[in-house]
């Protein structure tokens, strides 16, 4: 298979789903990886070949090494990695149970770590600056916010693996960069009561959420040529809420 190869993980979400269009768009091959069979077909309506859907389980390291080994097989390499799957649970410090815990901390950064295990083998030997784009939290950052702890640390353990591997593989070639959102109108927000959504809608800046939209345009940005200069970088995207 020829032309540009991009593996975006929880493209069956809201965020996944605006990132896989984006980069078709942009005239890449986008192999989506999520859980969820049916929302992922979704993800691929009216996008052709041009969106290849993969069945996994992204906290399941033989999984992903299996997903990996397909992609190899079928489309040849890796030219962009993004990072998306997440969730958010709410259970609140100290009252947050074992097994919520070690849930988060493997949806949110296992499955990142997992993934950039594989994603790096594949990309060796393709042309031109490989990517991997992080999408990691304001929360990490801000708080201010309702964010609670293990979700705070699982994007924090992210952005320091972007900062790692950036400077591990700059001379590789291989660029890796975090992007950190705030509010965003996602499929998550149904996890948050309506006060506090509405609490942290009204302190941004702007007057409202951003849209996925908004956000896949910086992956967009991050991955094309003009981000090839852009490595190690935490980039918080929040319409300048926490200037200080």
């Amino acid at each position: 298979m020829t032309g540009r190869i991009a593996v975006v993980t929880g493209a069956a979400g809201g965020m996944g789903r605006a990132i896989s269009r984006k980069l078709v768009q942009s005239g890449l091959t986008v192999v989506g990886l999520d859980i969820d069979a049916d929302r992922l077909a979704a993800t691929g309506d009216g996008l052709g070949d041009a969106f290849v859907a993969r069945i996994a389980d992204l906290t399941d390291e033989t999984a992903v090494n299996r997903a990996f080994d397909d992609i190899a097989r079928d489309q040849g390499g890796v030219d962009a990695l993004v990072n998306n799957a997440g969730t958010c649970f709410m259970s609140d410090f100290p009252d947050i149970p074992a097994d919520e815990f070690n849930r988060q901390m493997a949806i949110n950064f296992s499955s990142a770590f997992y993934c950039c295990q594989a994603a790096i083998k594949l990309m060796a030997g393709r042309e031109g600056v490989r990517k991997i784009v992080n999408i990691s939290s304001n929360g990490a950052y801000n708080f201010d916010v309702f964010d609670p702890p293990h979700y705070r640390a699982s994007k924090a353990a992210m952005d320091t693996l972007t900062k790692d591997l950036a400077r591990r593989y700059a001379s590789d070639r291989i660029a890796v960069n975090s992007i950190a959102p705030a509010m965003t109108e996602t499929p998550l927000f149904g996890v948050l009561s309506d006060d506090v959504l509405q609490k942290a809608i009204s302190a941004m800046p702007h007057g409202r959420a951003m849209q996925a939209d908004e956000i896949a345009a910086w992956v967009d940005f991050l991955i094309s040529p003009a981000g090839d200069i852009s490595s190690g970088n935490v980039i918080i995207l929040n319409q300048g809420r926490d200037v200080r």
